[in-house]
């Protein structure tokens, strides 16, 4: 097997499932040990099962729940990481939420919550990055392509995620001369349960029709530019907003 990232340590936000999964047992792939961080109970029995994908593999694991929308929380998913491992060289700030709904029908505690864990909580994750990474780490954040479509029903999730690019392009620039590089890759519709659970059948096939291949993206779609970013080869890659979603959008 090749092992390109062997000794590497990353840490996973949202690992328990989905594409979180998918990142997690890909850079144990390339050489990982990692940190598999799910958010609430509920997720534990999956982030379980993360974990010994890994360590099937032969490499460490290490499960830590947390609401990472709580800066402390996520603070100390970061020591908990560095008491186990010693090190973090790459993060995946993958963990989101999401609701679809007309924009007049959102509540104020819908609005704090997808804010609280897709701004707030990606924030705070990429500030303790920024301070307890290794030198030449990798930040990788995940977005979504609905940053540059034209389309109703996601305003909170979508304005929540905006801010990332923002995040990125700041972050880039301070952590730049240590050879850290920050990132965000977004993702087109994703088929998975996070991406089904708030459509039908009818808006589903309006999505696939819209991608040049005629079909939804696929988790094993997006791993590649999250192995690639993580990797020596993105050196000269940094501060971008990455769209990776089969022509859904272009911006």
């Amino acid at each position: 097997m090749n092992t390109p990232l062997l000794g590497k340590v990353a840490l996973v936000t949202g690992a328990a499932r989905n594409m979180g999964r998918a990142f997690a047992y890909n850079l144990a792939e390339q050489g990982c040990d990692v940190i598999v961080h799910y958010h609430s109970e509920a997720s534990l029995k999956d982030a379980e099962k993360t974990a010994k994908l890994i360590n099937d593999l032969g490499r460490k694991s290490l499960i830590i729940q947390g609401d990472i929308s709580r800066a402390s929380v996520a603070e100390n998913l970061f020591t908990q990481a560095l008491e186990a491992f010693g090190k973090i060289d790459i993060v995946v700030n993958n963990a989101g939420a999401v609701l679809k709904k007309s924009f007049i029908d959102y509540t104020e505690e819908e609005f704090d919550s997808l804010f609280n864990i897709n701004c707030k909580g990606a924030f705070f994750i990429m500030q303790n990055a920024a301070k307890k990474l290794e030198d030449n780490g990798r930040v990788i954040n995940i977005g979504t392509s609905l940053l540059g479509a034209f389309t109703g029903g996601y305003a909170l999730y979508a304005g929540s995620k905006a801010p990332l690019e923002q995040f990125t392009r700041a972050l880039a620039k301070e952590v730049g001369a240590r050879g850290i590089t920050v990132n965000t890759i977004c993702p087109g519709p994703i088929d998975t349960a996070f991406f089904h659970a708030q459509e039908d059948p009818q808006s589903v096939a309006y999505l696939s029709a819209a991608s040049v291949s005629n079909r939804l993206g696929k988790v094993e779609d997006i791993v590649p530019m999250v192995s690639f970013l993580a990797s020596d080869q993105s050196q000269w890659t940094t501060g971008q907003t990455l769209f990776v979603n089969g022509g859904f959008v272009a911006r």
